[in-house]
């Protein structure tokens, strides 16, 4: 069966299609900068690139049919008729506190994503044009709805209440809900068959780190914390996000100057983080150690207050679980920085956190090992794959018997 993953974001449109015994990648594609200048489709065929044109789109509806016209295109597809395609993963950021698994798309799942819109509107909206444009273009497959909030969703009161009335949770919904929930719940998962003893008691902190940035406490298949709450704003520092800080702050800032809404959204949204603080305006990473390297002190100061701020997370969830079996780090950062890891890892020794410098500057691709040997704590760096995680759990809805989806068996029983 082929499975096709669609993630329709606010201005781009990501395609992979996956042949659904051994999850091998057909194709992917991409359409960026949608309703923008410079709109670009790209498609990769068996890992190479096939085709990168820049075309006129104004919507995520049209970027979705074209993408799926590509699949079949005589001279660059991979597919002889869309009719091939079984099943279509769709990835909506917000499910609200209600889902917790993968859904099969109908009406009520549809409600849900246009009910959760106003916490999400950047994303939810067109989650749902992806949806009702691979609907039109593929109405005899099987279509299931993967929430980046439902892996967080079993998360217990404790974790999950704001200190506000309680009438602000159940009028309007504010609580924490957690996000990057199928990257966290992934890597755990990859994690669990490198751990020793029985899945259901082994303890992991996984730490997505990327311009976006969230680290979870799980144990038992369950999410028991997550740094980001009731938007992705709170919990760590991040490429351009302030991460947690006194509200009051924002009280200040608008009776002292008098900024509106609009602009506080703006200011901790994207005028903050690593940015803000080491006054390199890309708030990436690579450009932050490049200034640090050439003795710009505010960068060595905003990499380390990063790193601390992940390492004040991985001591407070270690309390959480009642002690740590691994660690994990994900996504751009977190696979990809040897710096970032050694600073979080500093003075942990007493949770049995022991980094062995040279695995950790080792060069290397795939899940990897870099603590010390004997160390108490595995510190694994494993890349997230939010597309395959989609597939299997799409898979796993439709025909949850099939072996290659059967990790998630395990978790749905949890």
């Amino acid at each position: 069966m082929i499975v096709l993953v669609i993630n329709a974001g606010s201005s781009s449109v990501k395609l992979t299609c996956f042949d659904s015994e051994g999850f091998r990648v057909l194709a992917k594609g991409l359409v960026e900068r949608v309703g923008q200048d410079g709109t670009t489709l790209h498609l990769w065929a068996s890992g190479q690139a096939t085709l990168c044109r820049p075309i006129q789109v104004t919507d995520i509806r049209r970027a979705v049919e074209l993408l799926l016209a590509r699949l079949v295109d005589p001279e660059e597809g991979v597919l002889s008729s869309l009719a091939q395609i079984g099943a279509v993963g769709h990835r909506v950021v917000h499910g609200g506190d209600s889902v917790t698994q993968p859904v099969l798309l109908n009406e009520n799942t549809t409600n849900i994503i246009r009910r959760w819109s106003a916490l999400a509107p950047l994303h939810n909206p067109h989650g749902l044009a992806g949806i009702e444009a691979a609907e039109l273009s593929l109405p005899h497959a099987v279509h299931v709805v993967v929430f980046d909030t439902a892996f967080h969703a079993k998360m217990p009161p404790v974790a999950y209440l704001y200190p506000l009335p309680r009438e602000l949770y159940e009028r309007d919904k504010i609580r924490r809900y957690g996000f990057h929930g199928t990257s966290h719940q992934y890597v755990y998962l990859q994690a669990l068959e490198h751990l020793p003893g029985p899945p259901e008691s082994r303890r992991v902190v996984t730490c997505h780190l990327g311009n976006g940035c969230s680290m979870a406490a799980i144990t038992g298949g369950r999410s028991l914390d997550t740094s980001m709450g009731f938007t992705p704003l709170e919990g760590l520092m991040m490429g351009t996000r302030c991460g947690d800080l006194d509200p009051a702050i924002i009280v200040y800032l608008q009776e002292r100057h008098g900024i509106t809404p609009a602009q506080v959204n703006d200011l901790l949204n994207k005028q903050s983080g690593l940015a803000a603080l080491s006054g390199v305006a890309s708030g990436d990473l690579r450009d932050i150690v490049e200034a640090m390297d050439q003795g710009d002190h505010h960068a060595l100061q905003a990499l380390q207050i990063f790193a601390y701020r992940i390492k004040k997370y991985l001591g407070s969830y270690a309390a959480v679980l009642g002690g740590l079996d691994a660690v994990v780090f994900t996504a751009g950062i977190g696979e990809n920085s040897p710096l970032i890891r050694r600073l979080a890892c500093q003075g942990l020794e007493f949770l049995g956190i022991d980094l062995d410098d040279s695995l950790n500057d080792a060069p290397g691709k795939g899940l990897r090992e870099i603590q010390a040997p004997g160390a108490a704590v595995k510190l694994l760096v494993i890349p997230t794959d939010e597309e395959l995680a989609i597939a299997q759990q799409t898979v796993h809805l439709i025909q949850p018997n099939l072996n290659a989806a059967g990790r998630y068996a395990w978790l749905t029983a949890q």
